[in-house]
């Protein structure tokens, strides 16, 4: 009798701890569906061998995600890759069971193959709402027509690309994101695109040909980055957009034609923007918004913005009149970044003592913290930094970062020289 109680007992012990270390297949649904969601497809696939409730449990995943870290090829054949990447996501579409709302296809060694066309057709047919495409090698891949039938897209997403639309493409009415970079686009087509996006909040636009007068005409955009050659760019119906950061990766000459008349680039450019709250200005983007008549400051000022940041030639007049223009024009400004960019060219007009003039007839009165980068210690530099330091009565830190250590000591000795007006201002010196 005692033996037969023993294995009883043992029987049930051995249940109990089967039971316990079978926890991960008695996992609820929606927590499966989480763990997988979060892994790498790689990954999500071999899950199937951890339990029955498993097995292809992540045939139902909505999210599928190709990029490098999904593929564990080592070999250097350019074929044998391309073929290893075309299987399996062959393999994964094959079996898989349920929606797709997001696919992402990015891989740095995978062309833009046929396969794409095929792939890009089957996912259209579910409710992608999520497409990202990175083509890193070879020629612009144009993508298939039955792409821009998915209505239901949120966020789309292109690198390497060339677009062309049929033409009974009525653009993406629930489309939120809006990503191109390295893309080939003509300009009927962008202007299109942008206008026929009504849901659009966010735009990021890089590298780019085609495309030479950007024309945005979005009623809802918020967020817009740009970074490009381009000879003009101008806002409509832009009411809502908060935060822009754009860059022209071109030097541009303040020519005859630009400047004739009272035409002025800087009043254009703001004057469908009237609650910007964060502006960055890159590369050769000030020498635009110099071109033309450039006012004392703009008639509507930036009331909401509290965030600029400006690349400039601090020996440039035309440039230094653009800046004081908006720092005059943003009387909440509360944080203030400068990049030098010394010009590689001999301007006809540079400027001498353009910091050193009474320029001010008010303050900085919000203004907290400012960032100089890039500068060598030549006076118009040093001016302007003295212009602040005395017209920032709350300043609380100013950080200066040189580009070299050449002079190193004599522009710490004089930068401390200085009048602050806030007695609270730290000046910080960071090593270039």
């Amino acid at each position: 009798m005692s033996s037969v109680i023993k294995q009883r007992e043992s029987s049930r012990l051995s249940s109990k701890t089967d039971t316990e270390l079978d926890k991960i297949s008695n996992l609820p649904g929606h927590v499966i569906d989480q763990i997988l969601s979060r892994l790498p497809i790689r990954d999500a696939v071999r899950s199937s061998v951890l339990s029955r409730k498993w097995r292809y449990k992540w045939a139902t995943i909505p999210c599928l995600v190709f990029d490098n870290q999904c593929f564990d090829v080592s070999s250097q054949d350019q074929t044998f890759i391309k073929n290893k990447v075309v299987n399996i996501i062959d393999h994964v579409l094959l079996l898989h069971n349920g929606p797709i709302h997001k696919f992402k296809l990015s891989h740095r060694d995978l062309l833009g193959v046929t396969d794409i066309d095929r792939w890009i057709l089957c996912i259209s047919r579910s409710s992608i709402k999520e497409f990202v495409l990175e083509i890193w090698k070879g020629q612009r891949y144009k993508p298939p027509s039955c792409l821009f039938s998915c209505q239901n897209l949120i966020h789309l997403e292109l690198f390497n690309c060339l677009l062309k639309p049929p033409l009974t493409f009525k653009g993406f009415k629930n489309l939120r994101s809006l990503d191109l970079q390295h893309i080939t686009i003509t300009q009927d087509v962008f202007e299109k695109l942008i206008s026929s996006c009504p849901s659009l909040e966010r735009l990021t636009l890089m590298n780019f040909t085609g495309v030479t007068h950007l024309i945005i005409d979005a009623p809802n955009l918020q967020f817009f980055d740009i970074g490009g050659i381009f000879e003009d760019v101008s806002f409509l119906n832009t009411f809502h957009l908060a935060l822009v950061s754009i860059g022209l990766y071109v030097n541009t000459e303040n020519d005859e034609n630009n400047a004739r008349g009272n035409s002025s680039k800087l009043l254009r450019f703001f004057v469908n923007l009237p609650h910007i709250r964060r502006l960055e200005i890159q590369s050769y983007f000030l020498k635009y918004l110099a071109m033309g008549y450039v006012p004392s400051r703009l008639p509507n000022p930036c009331v909401d913005l509290n965030h600029l940041s400006i690349r400039i030639d601090f020996d440039d007049l035309e440039e230094n009149t653009a800046a004081l223009c908006l720092l005059r024009s943003c009387p909440n400004l509360q944080e203030l970044e400068m990049l030098a960019r010394p010009d590689e060219q001999t301007s006809m007009e540079r400027s001498t003592n353009f910091w050193e003039d009474d320029h001010w007839s008010s303050l900085f009165a919000h203004l907290r913290m400012v960032k100089v980068v890039g500068i060598s210690g030549v006076k118009s530099e040093m001016d302007f930094i003295k212009f602040l330091l005395s017209n920032s009565p709350v300043l609380e830190l100013l950080t200066v970062k040189p580009a070299s250590q050449e002079g190193e000591w004599e522009l710490m000795k004089e930068l401390l020289r200085f009048r602050r007006a806030s007695i609270f201002a730290e000046v910080i010196y960071l090593d270039p």
